[in-house]
């Protein structure tokens, strides 16, 4: 596991300081979370003002997520002797100016683009906030501070994607770019002035961040998100065509449908969270196969709005369960790289996001329904679970053991 000395170049901060340099942490994970999953519910609203069908506007959703892809190991690997509250500003500044392009976007091409700027920091925010809050606190609270970064992230669900859905439905898409441009200004500010000026680790280099690229088990743990977790965005890319033309739930509607999204995420926050200190690959087994039994169920039970709605919080619950273990298997099977490993993480959620996004919008064009995108799913998460089943057995075979 990651040692101490490697996630701390500062003293701990007073539990004050730390709390407000957590808190402004917190804020970049709503920005980031409200822009990433806002597309989803005003998808029909950016395929009309663009001049494109759903399935095609789904493209510049799957655009964000390459962005993070791309991104999280590249800007993460160039700026490894950085000191990281410069990494943190520079990401959130880079963050605002992507959004902010994507307001003056003036056709898909571009569109696509601009939404791919906007990803590129994404990854990276998380892995270098990550490791910030750990150095701000005593290790036995490290746990707790990374989980309160990410619950930025969980929140924007609730308030901050319902607040945009709602914005742009009835003043414009493209001011939900503004409004997330905002919090992207208003985490600058609180960084540069609540987080204490921090040196690089004195071993950072770009060939120790690269060295947890060189374990098979990380690219298996990368692996089993990208897979497992394709079904979950399969499914929440469209949710606003599903829920309006498969449920019947009108389109004013929807900020409500994707705030009950958003609170299943956070529940199922905790709940990972615990599951993850259980065991983590057994949760990565157990929710996994949940997933997949979920998305069959929601295919089948959407078309009756109550149970649409009791599966929608389902479905961000046990999607949300998945992150905790995912993160923890790749801090164990990566020692040394911390940044890294965090925001190899988050790239490989955004590229099931683009897997997702492509892969619904590709059934959908071929005629199957809104519905298909939960079948598919379904099958996507049974190769995740498959893939973290052998990720266990060349472990136990090897012998090797992860320090948790």
């Amino acid at each position: 596991m990651t040692t101490t000395s490697t996630l701390r170049a500062t003293r701990p901060a007073t539990p004050n300081a730390a709390a407000w340099a957590i808190f402004a942490l917190a804020i970049g994970g709503f920005g980031i979370g409200t822009t990433e999953f806002a597309m989803m519910g005003l998808l029909p609203n950016v395929a009309e003002g663009v001049g494109v069908s759903v399935p095609e506007a789904g493209h510049v959703i799957s655009a964000y997520a390459l962005g993070v892809v791309v991104g999280a190991p590249l800007l993460v690997a160039i700026s490894a002797k950085w000191p990281r509250k410069t990494l943190a500003l520079a990401l959130m500044a880079l963050f605002t100016l992507g959004n902010l392009s994507s307001f003056f976007a003036q056709d898909y091409t571009t569109l696509i683009v601009t939404r791919f700027v906007a990803g590129l920091p994404h990854g990276a925010y998380f892995g270098v906030a990550a490791v910030l809050a750990a150095s701000l606190v005593s290790p036995t609270k490290r746990g707790r501070a990374i989980a309160m970064v990410m619950m930025g992230l969980a929140v924007a669900n609730v308030v901050g994607v319902p607040l945009a859905t709602l914005v742009g439905q009835q003043f414009g898409w493209r001011l939900m770019f503004i409004l997330v441009a905002f919090i992207g200004l208003v985490t600058i500010a609180f960084i540069a002035v609540v987080i204490p000026p921090q040196k690089a680790h004195p071993d950072a280099s770009l060939r120790r961040e690269l060295s947890a690229l060189k374990t098979g088990q990380v690219w298996l743990t990368l692996l089993v998100g990208v897979v497992g977790f394709g079904g979950f965005f399969a499914v929440y890319t469209y949710v606003a065509n599903t829920m309006t033309e498969v449920a019947g739930f009108p389109a004013e509607f929807l900020p409500v449908i994707v705030g009950l999204y958003g609170l299943g995420m956070v529940a199922g926050s905790f709940v990972g969270g615990k599951l993850a200190d259980w065991s983590v690959l057994g949760s990565i087994y157990i929710v996994m196969a949940f997933i997949a039994a979920m998305l069959v169920t929601y295919t089948f039970t959407v078309h009756i709005q109550w149970l649409a709605l009791v599966m929608i919080f389902i479905i961000g619950a046990s999607g949300s369960m998945l992150i905790p273990s995912l993160q923890t298997r790749l801090l164990d099977v990566s020692p040394g790289a911390p940044t890294l490993a965090s925001s190899l993480n988050h790239s490989a959620l955004n590229m099931a996001n683009a897997l997702g996004a492509f892969a619904g919008g590709l059934v959908i064009s071929w005629g199957w329904g809104f519905t298909a995108p939960a079948m598919l799913g379904a099958v996507l998460a049974v190769l995740g679970l498959g893939l973290a089943l052998v990720s266990g057995l060349l472990e136990k075979r090897s012998g090797a053991r992860t320090p948790r």
